[in-house]
């Protein structure tokens, strides 16, 4: 399977850097692992897309290990759309707007 281009919604960007800025202000090392779990988040989809389990209608998702954050993602023809960089606690669903 060739590997697909990954594109963020303008929204999922804001929410990675709203959530590396926040950590950030707590601590450059957390905010440096937070960095480098969405990096190795979305190298991860890039490399097995359909591996994520299922979630809501036709997206994916995929659980930060250390982080309370999920990168939601769908996959279209040639491409993989990141929907959200979700986090845990944030009202449910306030991202399928943007479906």
């Amino acid at each position: 399977m060739p590997e697909l281009q990954i594109n963020f919604h303008p929204n999922a960007l804001k929410e990675a850097e709203s959530a590396q800025q926040w950590y950030a202000n707590k601590s450059k090392a957390a905010s440096k692992a937070f960095v480098e779990e969405l990096i190795h988040a979305v190298n991860k989809i890039a490399d097995s897309p359909n591996r994520w389990p299922k979630y809501h209608k036709d997206t994916r998702r995929y659980y930060f290990p250390r982080f309370p954050f999920s990168l939601i993602y769908r996959i279209t023809n040639e491409q993989i759309d990141v929907i959200a960089v979700m986090h845990h606690r944030r009202k449910p669903g306030y991202w399928t707007r943007r479906l």
